[in-house]
């Protein structure tokens, strides 16, 4: 693969800040395959140790990758006029006070999920992020990586939800499978966030469920329970909800089970939408079945790349706003639709507190 040199002189600059499983396994991996469009100059870790190793496994695409580490580190990155945007894949608990670090200094920053441990911790960055004057050409972007909006198999399934007529309900089903052989098992900051893997993972699923039916949740009720003690608790969650539109629909969530399986389910008076995690081929992706009036079922498979398809429109984001200050960044990718998933999660766990009360869905504007 061509180094630095020709042919990528022009391209925008990169930098990852954070060496663990996702930064290696995902990050790393999607750049190669999108470096064509941009350069991976630097990756950060909080020891040299980590960094070093983090550097390696990208050299063959980024031959002329540099290693940061600690607060010094970071000080660099923030300093050097030539890295455009950075990617934030750090513990959930100290990526916002970090991404507000790096957009303060005026880098584009895509920052991975969870948008926030709680609401208010998004509304105070949000007001902190709204508040930063304008000292650059161009405000910058803050994007956050959740990658099922950019699954191919939601996008085209929201194209879908007008023909299976009026809403009658929906159903999300999560049965994980966060077991001891799963990478992110022993992971201690997912273990120590509240709500445990509930929230990490389950914006994944209210990402997937607001995509889908393009109606935003209001209100939910729920009960939570703690089964298995060798994860934190809760370790499931059966919720109620309903849509601004009306509509209402149930969110049943495991955490590890032993037949794993993840669909969402909506139901309509002309027809019914599913999508479904599956393996077709031996590529993992999305089976997305129709059912239109004339009762025929359509299905589709879709391997995944939301990973890859979000950071390739965060490359684009940044080089357009770069030329034309007022550019609005893909709608999908910003820290508020984020901030929205977390908002449904925390009031399911609120609800369960209150054994089951209706809570309202906290609005981000």
């Amino acid at each position: 693969m061509a180094g630095d040199g020709e042919g990528r002189a022009g391209l925008p600059r990169i930098a990852v800040v954070g060496a663990g499983i996702f930064a290696r396994t995902q990050y790393i991996p999607r750049l190669r395959e999108i470096a064509h469009l941009v350069v991976l100059k630097a990756i950060w870790s909080r020891t040299q140790e980590s960094a070093k190793a983090a550097a390696e496994l990208a050299r063959d695409f980024a031959p002329e990758i540099e290693c940061k580490w600690g607060d010094a580190g970071l000080e660099e990155i923030m300093g050097d006029s030539s890295i455009m945007g950075v990617a934030v894949v750090l513990a959930g608990q100290v990526q916002v006070e970090l991404s507000l670090k790096m957009l303060k200094a005026g880098k584009h920053v895509i920052q991975e999920k969870p948008a926030s441990g709680s609401t208010t911790e998004a509304e105070t960055a949000l007001s902190i992020y709204n508040s930063f004057p304008n000292q650059f050409p161009y405000k910058p972007i803050w994007a956050l990586g959740e990658n099922y909006r950019f699954e191919p198999a939601f996008v085209e399934s929201s194209k879908l939800i007008k023909d299976i007529g009026d809403m009658m309900h929906i159903q999300v089903i999560i049965e994980g499978s966060m077991n001891s052989s799963n990478p992110y098992f022993g992971s201690s900051w997912r273990r120590n966030f509240v709500g445990g893997f509930i929230l990490d993972m389950g914006v994944h699923f209210i990402a997937g469920l607001r995509m889908l039916v393009g109606s935003d949740v209001t209100s939910v009720s729920s009960i939570s329970r703690h089964v298995d003690m060798s994860l934190p608790p809760p370790d499931n969650i059966c919720s109620l909800f309903q849509l601004e539109n009306g509509c209402a629909g149930v969110f049943v969530f495991a955490v590890n089970s032993r037949s794993p399986k993840i669909l969402w389910r909506v139901d309509g008076t002309k027809g019914t939408i599913q999508v479904e995690r599956g393996v077709d081929s031996g590529k993992h992706g999305y089976q997305v079945l129709f059912s239109g009036e004339n009762g025929q079922c359509q299905k589709t498979f879709y391997p995944f790349c939301g990973v890859n398809e979000e950071l390739k429109t965060f490359v684009q984001d940044m080089l357009a706003a770069s030329k034309d200050r007022d550019h609005k960044a893909e709608p999908r990718s910003s820290y508020v639709e984020g901030a929205r998933d977390v908002a449904v999660l925390e009031a399911m766990l609120e609800s369960s507190a209150k054994q089951g009360a209706p809570v309202q869905v906290k609005k981000f504007p």
